[in-house]
């Protein structure tokens, strides 16, 4: 029933630091508030990366093209921080929170959890936006560039990109 509410933007969530730092896929990802920003990740307590936010407090929601397809699929659907060994990303210091961010990423956006509460079978932990870094090219005049080809998944083993044509209302 909830795949009636795709195709979705993915997203890889990072959380952890040094040897216990994790990458998960997550596609339920959304803004909640504007001032302060805050967004929202919905994530199984039988994930490792929910075991790492509720540690640490903090994880960042990195954007992926479609250049990290493979990534995208091993972080979804492995478990734990060995699988950052048959990735090809390159993690890298965040601006203002411990975890790292990955430097492919077209963009990272560092969160500090200021809330969290079960809903069914997962935990929906609210970050507030303590900081960000993104490519240039991905982001043109304050807006997503779909060149970029931004990553959305369709079904199970399916992913597409943005057509690059912005349709326009009057």
């Amino acid at each position: 029933m909830h795949r009636l509410m795709y195709p979705m933007r993915t997203y890889l969530i990072v959380s952890g630091k040094g040897e216990e730092t994790n990458v998960m896929a997550a596609d339920w990802v959304t803004i909640l508030s504007h001032d302060p920003l805050m967004i929202g990740v919905a994530v199984s307590p039988r994930r490792y990366t929910h075991r790492l936010i509720t540690k640490y407090n903090e994880f960042v929601v990195s954007v992926p093209s479609l250049d990290m397809l493979r990534d995208v699929w091993i972080a979804g659907t492995k478990s734990g921080p060995a699988k950052l060994k048959e990735m090809s990303i390159t993690l890298v210091p965040s601006m203002k929170i411990e975890t790292p961010s990955i430097h492919e990423a077209l963009a990272n956006i560092e969160c500090r959890v200021v809330d969290n509460k079960e809903y069914g079978d997962h935990t929906f932990f609210v970050g507030e936006v303590v900081g960000w870094s993104h490519k240039r090219e991905a982001f043109k005049d304050g807006k997503p560039n779909l060149k970029a080809k931004f990553l959305a998944h369709a079904a199970w083993t399916d992913f597409v990109t943005f057509e690059d044509k912005i349709y326009k209302t009057e």
